[in-house]
């Protein structure tokens, strides 16, 4: 029989992360915020440019309406 093939090893404790783990996730979270951040601002100027066109097209119906 082999020694210590009766005993359970015990799991490692987990190691703390390390500075440039941390780093590397404040990077990848920076990145993300920036993306996102990116992406809303595109998203707001479509809307705001189809704001636009509806906005003239009531216009227009409303003088043509009108006359």
């Amino acid at each position: 029989m082999e020694p210590g093939a009766g005993r359970k090893e015990k799991p490692k404790p987990k190691e703390p992360v390390s500075r440039l783990e941390k780093a590397k996730q404040r990077a990848a979270q920076q990145e993300l915020k920036q993306r996102q951040r990116a992406e809303i601002y595109a998203l707001n100027r479509v809307m705001t440019e189809l704001e636009q066109q509806q906005f003239d097209a009531f216009c227009k119906q409303m003088q043509a309406s009108g006359e």
